[in-house]
């Protein structure tokens, strides 16, 4: 789950992590009053959850009451697009009016999880305000990386090695190691999967900032922290995904045309990648678990099929938990009541596999079977490509 800038500087004041003083606007009139609370100059920036907000517009320095009103009035309601959005864009429906700051320099500061690893990792450059992803491909060496020991959290001396790292002054580096230690401690008793803090700016005066902030959570830790759940907003989440969670398949839409229906997440990751081997591009990762019913299986197939962009479907099941009779009824029940029209392919294996097939088979639909898995994939990829 992500949540807006304004939200996860909010959560960041609670571990004394240094932010700019601002305030969430829904209307034209809360932005004035917001920044005329402020002092100009400020700033107005469009929350969204996406990254390049300034580059397409999103951000704008107002330095009076006109101003601020003319730029609440431009983004709200705005579709902005960024290189993070797609094309289609998303709605601006949150403001979050800030104090302008002085800059200095701009650094970039941020922690995920090494799956390398398996721990925490704390990630700096000198190259602030720049995607981390490009500068790991231009300049990796400007990249520093300190690994947090979970039995003790981030060392004093690991946070001052990054400070010395980005050249830091010395009366900054005391600063520099509370704000990464209250970050640290965010991301763990949060249970956050990301915290970004770029730019992490030096102010003229001295002072440390994070100037832009982006935290996503664990969805799986979210029981924890009912409080964080609140926090979610669903205008700013794929319909597919949110329907997907009301019947709790794990389900994440990419840019392909195959649709996938896998159950266990390995298979899933497995049959992308096959896919992407025969000549094709997934259009989601869709897991329906080891226990769905033949209700969640054909709700799955109707996530599938709302894609507009899906032209097959590949479907590829190991019979375990979910056995195969179980899946072909899921099946047949969700082509029947969407009107199936683009190809189906079904590669089944294990359990009630022939009893499985013997339903599909009854069905009088149109579906393509595989012998395994590579076969699928392919005639998947032909099945599109005609259609295309």
């Amino acid at each position: 789950m992500n949540i807006h800038e304004h939200q996860a500087k909010e959560l960041l004041r609670r571990y004394q992590v240094a932010v700019p003083d601002g305030q969430a606007c829904f209307t034209v009139d809360e932005a004035v009053a917001a920044a005329k609370r402020l002092e100009f100059p400020c700033v107005v920036k469009a929350q969204i959850h996406a990254g390049g907000r300034g580059k397409a517009g999103g951000v704008k320095v107002v330095r009076d009451a006109g101003e601020a009103g003319e730029a609440a009035r431009a983004l709200l309601g705005k579709t902005l697009v960024t290189h993070q959005t797609g094309p289609q864009g998303r709605v601006v429906r949150r403001l979050l009016v800030e104090r302008a700051c002085r800059i200095a320099r701009e650094l970039y500061l941020g922690l995920v999880v090494d799956r390398t690893t398996g721990r925490v990792t704390v990630m700096a450059s000198t190259e602030g305000g720049v995607e981390i992803e490009e500068v790991a491909a231009r300049t990796p060496e400007k990249i520093l990386r300190e690994t947090i020991d979970p039995a003790i959290g981030l060392a004093p001396y690991q946070a001052r090695r990054i400070a010395f790292g980005l050249g830091l002054g010395k009366e900054q580096v005391g600063k520099a190691v509370g704000f990464m230690a209250g970050l640290a401690r965010c991301f763990v008793e949060s249970d956050c999967s990301l915290v970004e803090i770029n730019p992490l700016v030096v102010t003229q005066d001295g002072g440390l900032l994070a100037l832009d902030a982006k935290i996503g959570f664990d969805d799986n830790g979210l029981f924890r922290h009912p409080e964080l759940r609140e926090l979610r907003d669903p205008s700013e989440e794929d319909p597919r995904e949110q329907e997907a969670a009301k019947h709790e398949l794990s389900y994440i839409a990419l840019d392909g045309n195959i649709g996938c229906m896998v159950n266990g997440a390995g298979l899933a990751m497995a049959t992308m990648d096959i896919v992407k081997a025969a000549g094709g591009m997934p259009a989601n990762f869709l897991d329906v678990g080891g226990g769905a019913s033949a209700e969640k299986v054909a709700a799955a197939f109707r996530i599938l099929l709302s894609d507009a962009a899906v032209q097959a479907i590949f479907i590829n099941i190991f019979g375990g938990i979910l056995r195969c009779d179980v899946l072909a009824e899921g099946v047949v029940q969700a082509a029947r009541e969407v009107r199936l029209s683009i190809p189906l392919i079904v590669r089944m294996e294990g359990t009630n596999v022939d009893d499985g097939k013997a339903i599909l088979a009854r069905s009088g639909l149109d579906i393509i079977t595989a012998s395994d898995m590579l076969d699928g994939a392919r005639k998947a990829v032909a099945a599109a490509g005609r259609r295309s």
